[in-house]
C-alpha cells in the first residue's frame, strides 16, 4: 500500500509539472484530492487492512495529502505572481513622466460672484430661494403692483408664449412666491437669470442675471435698507465704494430709490459702460409697496419691509473691469478661462 501511495505522489508531481494555468491547477487538485481521488480511496479502504498495517498506511496517506496540498499552494502562488508580472509588463505606465496637459474648467465669473453674495447674505440670516424662468403674468407683473395697463410694462418688455406664459423679467417673482410660503418675519434672496427685449450694447443684454432680496418684519424702515446695502457692498469689494442714492420709480416699492456705484472701469471719468456719466446703476431698492404685501398674503398694517435688486452682470463688470457685458454671454472659453 505504501508503494501505491508513492506511485500516486509521483503521478501527481508529474501532472503538476505540466500545469500552466490556474484552471489546470484546480483540475489537478480535484483529480488527486477530491472526493473521488486516489487518496480518498486509500483512506476509505483502511478498514479492510490488517490492524498492524492500518496505522502505518493512514499516517503515510496523511503525509502525502499534506505534501500535495503544499505543492498545490506553492504552484498557485507561482502562477498568480506570473500573471501579475505579465499584466504589469503589458499595461505598464511610467508614473514619473509628466502628465498630458489637460484643460481644467472654471466657474463663470457670474456664478462665482453669485455664490459669494449668497454666502454674504446667508451670514446675515437670509434664506436663498429659487423660482422658474418661465413665469405667469400674475407672479411677474400683477402681484408686483404692475397691472396690464401699467406703463412700467413697457420698460420690461419680454418674451411671450402662446399659452400666456412669459420669460420672467426680474427675480422679484421669487419674492412673491416666497411671501406665499413663508410667514413673516423673514429675510430672503432670489438669484437667477432674467430676460427682456433689449437693444444690446456694452451694458445691456436680452438675458442677464439678477439677485433680488426682501426683508419683512415689524417696524422696518429705510435706515435698515441702507445699512444692509452698505454691508453688502463693503463685503463684495473689500473696500469703501462711492455710492449715491437717488429717487427712482418702481411699482413694487414706495418710496423707491436707485443705488448707483462709481464706475470702476473708468474711475468715474466717463466711458461706454457708464454712458459717460461716471456712475453705473447697480441696485434699485425701496420700501415694499403695501399692494405687494397684500398679494403675498401679508397685512401691511402689521408688517413693513424693504426690497432690492442687484444686477450680477454689472457687479462682475465693476469687480473685474470688464468693458462689455456681451463678453459674459459670448460662450467663449478663452474669456471664462481667465477667472480660474
Amino acid at each position: 500500500m505504501t508503494e501505491e501511495l508513492n506511485k500516486i505522489l509521483a503521478d501527481f508531481q508529474a501532472r503538476l509539472a505540466e500545469v500552466s494555468t490556474l484552471q489546470q491547477l484546480d483540475e489537478v487538485k480535484t483529480v488527486y484530492l477530491g472526493k473521488k481521488g486516489p487518496i480518498t480511496d486509500v483512506m476509505k479502504n483502511l478498514r479492510s487492512l490488517p490492524k498492524e498495517e492500518k496505522a502505518a498506511v493512514g499516517q503515510a496517506a496523511n503525509v502525502i495529502k499534506s505534501q500535495m496540498t503544499e505543492e498545490i499552494n506553492a504552484k498557485r502562488s507561482e502562477l498568480e505572481e506570473a500573471a501579475i508580472n505579465e499584466k504589469i509588463a503589458s499595461e505598464w505606465i511610467d508614473v514619473t513622466l509628466d502628465e498630458a496637459p489637460s484643460k481644467i474648467g472654471a466657474l463663470h465669473p457670474v456664478s462665482t460672484i453669485q455664490y459669494e453674495i449668497e454666502d454674504i447674505f446667508t451670514s446675515m440670516g437670509f434664506t436663498v430661494l429659487d423660482g422658474p424662468h418661465c413665469e405667469t403674468d400674475h407672479y411677474n407683473f400683477e402681484a408686483l403692483n404692475i397691472p396690464k395697463d401699467h406703463p412700467a410694462r413697457d420698460m420690461q418688455d419680454t418674451f411671450y408664449f402662446d399659452n400666456g406664459a412669459i420669460l420672467r423679467t426680474h427675480t422679484s417673482a421669487i419674492q412673491v412666491r416666497g411671501m406665499e410660503n413663508i410667514k413673516p418675519p423673514f429675510k430672503i434672496i432670489g438669484p437667477g437669470k432674467v430676460f427682456r427685449v433689449e437693444r444690446t450694447d456694452a451694458s445691456h443684454e436680452a438675458a442677464f442675471h439678477q439677485l433680488e432680496g426682501m426683508v419683512v418684519d415689524k417696524d422696518i424702515n429705510v435706515a435698515n435698507l441702507i445699512n444692509t446695502m452698505k454691508t453688502l457692498l463693503s463685503e463684495i469689494f473689500k473696500k469703501d465704494v462711492n455710492v449715491r442714492l437717488r429717487p427712482g420709480f418702481f411699482p413694487f416699492v414706495e418710496p423707491g430709490f436707485e443705488l448707483d456705484i462709481s464706475c470702476m472701469i473708468c474711475n468715474a471719468k466717463g466711458c461706454s459702460v457708464c454712458s459717460q456719466t461716471g456712475w453705473v446703476e447697480l441696485m434699485p431698492c425701496g420700501m415694499v409697496h403695501p399692494n405687494v404685501l397684500r398679494s403675498g398674503g401679508i397685512d401691511p398694517e402689521e408688517y413693513s419691509g424693504f426690497a432690492f435688486g442687484l444686477g450680477l452682470d454689472r457687479l462682475v463688470m465693476m469687480r473685474y473691469q470688464i468693458e462689455d457685458i456681451r463678453h459674459l454671454h459670448s460662450g467663449d472659453i478663452r474669456f471664462s478661462g481667465q477667472f480660474k
